[in-house]
């Protein structure tokens, strides 16, 4: 029997955190062996050890239950001893399906088998909504705890993390295996004991911030050998006995395109007070006087970067408006700098948008999941200039005491892998940062989604006209509809236009958030129409209502097309899961913000040439627009999260904080 090595499938080694992205000649060698690497048969070979491993079948379904508690415990002893060459784990595989299917009555199809194996071998695995990707992690994840190093189930939200725990416990202990999970609200002791057990569910927002905390505990020592070192010198006061993780061995990050790559842009920051009267007083005077400045006149602003620039006479003009303050307004580059931080804020960050006010506080949305972010704050002054724009109590900046970004924080694992919906079209990025290679694993059963041409229009006002008509003709034949938004200010247009047409619905949004996973379950329900941002398309099985299949099933609206073509096909995939019928289909604007900011040009252009038309505009060409932006704005995230990293290494380069485990 031929099979190879799961080493083979990491390639030439995962690319660590101490090593920096490569440039000039080396990147070209670097993306030709990516390119070597997709040619690799992958699919194919994992799909025919799936097969052999569901052959297995007979070998445990006869034994009793006490029989397979001795087996797992010579599989436990075996992996423990490092002897888990192909055919053991092919035959772990096949008992660990053997036990979801007694303790959950669900047997791993091959597809999921198949994927299990693609997370084994330490890639990225790409399985459909509603194919089991939950269920499939159990098979590498019973195989690592068996190992006992530790194994960390990386989820986008604490909910999940505690759902999934409790899900899959039985399948765990039946393997004499312990299960634990981490949320927000837990201190320090519940979070060691967590991180003790065999198998951890967790955020990717905690993981980090535990890290971070650990390494602050540590000070200046740096791995193992130091701290052991420190802890026979110096006892408990080393600071080994404080620390929350136990180390990071093995990580499967479900949802792995919103966590590695979407997110990443975003460095995840331990921070402290540092109250400061007179910078609270500068940002309260900055924002006056940017209300003072006029667009075009006083400053221009670059949508697609989301930059503002003062002109000559905006510089002028604040000078005068400034004199009178004195102090640190007499100094010309630190004005405009307090100034232009102010505009930005106003100019790109919009209330209902990418942040909300709630108890009188502003509260980030995240914009690719929709959801709120109350533990984060944006940088450099930029929170603060939000707060002083809406008039609310400025908190003065923090003191950063730690940061390090999840690109460079997953790096550190020695062994990664991945799931998701939607890799495929990031297979060069999850290469180029992780070197993970993507591996598409076939649907159990044929997807029969009639996914129709987006349908353009030349204003938001038709648009939305657009979708409530096609709302409401699902409605009518007793099909659920679910409507994608971009931001919570247009998920309430929406709904406050479906009220006006007395179409009952609900909203799920940032604001709107408390009963997400009961609104989204219920969503495929006879009639149902559900109005979501982003968070919809994330963690939640949409089972279609009794007799929904038979009229066409749960049909998906999106109402705009997003920066990344990845989040379209997310919000997609939730309809015609596991074969059942579907449809899918993008109504859009010449005045959508896509194009606003990454084509603005071309969009005043094809503005004029269709003026204020009531109609569809839907040609070849309109579509083809969209798309284009679509892989410029892709292009653009990509740059600047290469752009994350590298300030990540300069920063470990120079100031020495999280160096290579």
């Amino acid at each position: 029997m031929s099979t190879v090595p799961s080493t083979t499938w990491r390639m030439l080694a995962r690319r660590t955190s101490g090593e920096e992205l490569p440039k000039g000649l080396d990147a070209v060698w670097d993306a030709a062996i990516g390119l070597t690497s997709r040619l690799v048969p992958r699919r194919k070979l994992f799909l025919q050890r799936a097969e052999r491993i569901c052959a297995m079948e007979k070998q445990f379904s006869e034994l009793s239950d006490a029989k397979l508690r001795e087996q797992a415990l010579e599989f436990r002893e075996l992996f423990r001893c490092g002897r888990d060459k192909p055919d053991n784990l092919e035959l772990a595989f096949a008992f660990v399906r053997e036990v979801a299917h007694r303790q959950l009555g669900e047997k791993p199809y091959p597809v999921q088998v198949a994927g299990a194996l693609t997370l084994d071998a330490g890639c990225v695995t790409e399985l459909a909504t509603g194919e089991g990707k939950t269920l499939s992690a159990t098979m590498p994840a019973t195989i690592a705890g068996w190992r006992g190093r530790g194994c960390h189930i990386i989820t986008v939200n604490d909910y999940l993390a505690a759902r999934d725990a409790e899900w899959m416990d039985k399948i765990y202990r039946f393997c004499g295996l312990s299960v634990a999970h981490v949320e927000q609200s837990m201190e320090p002791p519940k979070r060691r004991e967590a991180y003790q057990a065999d198998i951890t569910y967790c955020t990717n927002k905690e993981v980090t911030a535990d890290f971070l905390r650990d390494r602050l505990t540590l000070g200046k020592l740096r791995g193992l050998g130091e701290a052991l070192l420190a802890k026979i010198a110096s006892g408990a006061s080393s600071g080994t006995d404080r620390l929350i993780q136990r180390g990071l061995n093995y990580a499967i990050v479900d949802e792995a395109d919103s966590v590695l790559i979407d997110e990443a842009v975003t460095p995840l920051i331990i921070s402290g007070n540092a109250p400061n009267p007179e910078q609270v007083d500068a940002f309260t005077h900055a924002a006056e006087l940017a209300g003072q400045l006029e667009l075009q006149k006083h400053f221009s602003i670059n949508q697609r970067y989301r930059e503002v620039e003062l002109t000559t006479a905006g510089k002028n003009r604040l000078a005068e408006l400034s004199e009178p303050l004195g102090g640190i307004w007499s100094g010309a580059r630190r004005r405009e700098e307090l100034v232009v931080q102010a505009l930005t804020a106003g100019q790109f960050y919009l209330r209902d948008k990418q942040y909300v006010v709630q108890e009188s506080k502003v509260v980030i949305v995240d914009e690719f999941t929709g959801r709120l972010m109350p533990d984060r704050e944006w940088r450099d002054g930029l929170h603060q200039a939000v707060e002083a724009i809406e008039n609310l109590e400025i908190n003065p900046p923090k003191d950063t005491y730690a940061r390090v970004s999840f690109q460079r924080f997953f790096r550190l694992y020695p062994k990664l892998a991945g799931m998701t919906g939607t890799a495929v079209e990031a297979k060069r990025e999850f290469w180029q940062i992780y070197h993970l290679p993507v591996v598409v694993i076939p649907t159990n059963r044929p997807c029969i989604r009639k996914s129709s041409p987006d349908m353009v229009f030349a204003t938001q006002q038709a648009k939305w006209k657009a979708i409530v008509g096609e709302i409401r003709k699902f409605h009518k034949t007793g099909r659920p509809v679910l409507v994608g938004t971009r931001s919570v200010r247009a998920s309430e247009h929406l709904s406050e236009l479906l009220e006006a047409e007395a179409l009952e619905h609900q909203v799920l949004n940032a604001v709107r958030h408390a009963e997400e996973a009961q609104i989204v379950a219920g969503a495929g329900q006879d009639g149902k129409i559900t109005v979501a941002t982003n968070m919809a398309g994330r963690g939640t099985d949409i089972k279609l209502g009794r007799g929904v299949a038979e009229s066409g099933g749960l049909a998906v609206i999106a109402t705009e097309r997003h920066e990344a073509g990845r989040i379209d096909r997310q919000l997609f995939g939730r309809s015609a899961r596991q074969g059942d019928p579907g449809s899918a289909q993008a109504i859009v604007s010449l005045e959508d913000e896509l194009l606003d900011r990454h084509a603005p040009h071309i969009s005043a252009f094809l503005r004029r040439r269709f003026g204020q038309a009531d109609g569809e505009i839907s040609s070849a060409v309109t579509r083809r627009v969209f798309d284009i932006v679509q892989h410029k704005a892709e292009r653009l995230a990509l740059r600047q999260r290469k752009g994350v990293l590298r300030t990540d290494d300069w920063l470990d380069e120079n100031l020495g904080f999280a160096g290579s485990e």
